[in-house]
């Protein structure tokens, strides 16, 4: 049985955002490290058009790029020391928010709220026991993969960053959990300053709740306040956006018109891949064959509604360019052929203006 409609749009507003703009401040951490973009791009298989900006990445694509940036590297302490090579100036604004936050835990609250608007990547603070909390990250929009092993380290690494420039100490965690088996060389005990637990159920980053109370000296009331009404606003348009049936409804009205749109075409108008628009739909609680027929099904009864458009131009319209098709099509839709439709609805509107002879 399907979900209430209403808990599959709760999931929309992480599932609407399939597009990274990968910021100069990235390319220049992986040169920083020996790692040239083009190497990058073209073992990833991906295009230039992401390192000159002009294109965004989707949430596959950027863990793409990861994975390459592993193969070329072959250093598995690139992901902890890509973060620890970037400058503060260098941050993204919506990390400016973080690091000009009141407290440890207030910067990673805004790590996690802000995060969304960059890209699909949640950073979740649970509370655990012993006096510790932990940080766990997820990519929504390919929960069913793996998240590549550089990704989940430089996660961790903004977190450890955040807190040792945000309280001016050397912050250390109180251990890290890693899926992964361990691996010579990698010193992550030395960078986060704690063991590191391989083999865990999941990647976490685990720190003694007392540090998330302490003060950040980078504290910025005012430029907080200016950040923070800039992106609680985009967060606000962000959820007022259709949902994605709402979105694929729209382009496969656009393509319709004598041509018979498919996953990939309506994928590439939206800018993601065919699987990720797939699985999206999929959580939505319909299907892209559904939708297709529910938008024909829609726009042949606009179309059928004008008088001035023939019945043939109106399959076509909905991209039939069988008549025939279109004939039968309707009649699953509507239980009548397209003719008997029209003419029941001519009746219909014209007993409406029938005259009302009140009989006193």
């Amino acid at each position: 049985m399907n979900a209430p409609r209403h808990e599959h749009r709760a999931k929309s507003s992480a599932q609407d955002r399939d597009r990274i703009r990968l910021a100069c401040a990235f390319w220049d951490g992986l040169k920083s490290l020996g790692v040239a973009p083009s190497a990058v791009l073209h073992r990833a298989n991906m295009p230039a058009a992401l390192y000159s900006g002009e294109s965004m990445a989707t949430t596959a694509q950027y863990f793409a790029i990861w994975r390459a940036v592993r193969e070329l590297v072959g250093d598995p302490t690139v992901g902890w020391k890509f973060v620890n090579g970037l400058e503060s100036s260098q941050f993204h604004p919506t990390l400016l928010a973080a690091l000009h936050a009141r407290t440890f835990r207030d910067s990673i609250e805004r790590l996690a709220r802000y995060k969304r608007l960059c890209c699909s990547q949640e950073f979740h603070l649970i509370p655990a026991a012993d006096g510790e909390v932990r940080v766990e990250v997820a990519f929504p929009l390919l929960a069913g993969e793996p998240v590549p092993e550089l990704l989940t380290d430089s996660a961790f690494a903004l977190v450890m960053e955040l807190g040792r420039r945000g309280t001016k100490t050397p912050l250390r965690a109180r251990r890290v959990e890693l899926i992964r088996p361990a691996e010579p060389g990698n010193s992550f005990e030395d960078y986060f300053g704690c063991p590191v637990l391989y083999g865990a159920a999941r990647d976490g980053l685990i720190l003694p709740a007392c540090d998330l109370e302490l003060p950040y000296l980078t504290h910025n009331e005012e430029l907080l306040h200016m950040l923070s009404s800039q992106f609680e606003h985009q967060l606000e348009s962000e959820a007022q956006k259709p949902g994605i049936l709402a979105q694929v409804r729209w382009v496969l009205k656009r393509l319709l018109a004598g041509s018979r749109p498919d996953l990939v075409m309506v994928a590439r108008e939206l800018g993601m891949s065919d699987r990720t628009l797939q699985r999206r739909i999929t959580d939505a609680g319909s299907t892209f064959r559904r939708l297709l027929s529910e938008t024909r099904h829609e726009l042949a009864r606009q179309y059928l509604g004008d008088e001035s458009n023939e019945i043939v131009e109106a399959a076509f319209l909905v991209g039939f360019e069988d008549p025939n098709s279109f004939y039968r099509a309707f009649r699953s839709w509507e239980g009548t052929t397209p003719a008997e439709w029209r003419a029941a609805r001519r009746n219909t509107s014209a007993s409406s203006l029938q005259p009302i002879v009140k009989v006193s």
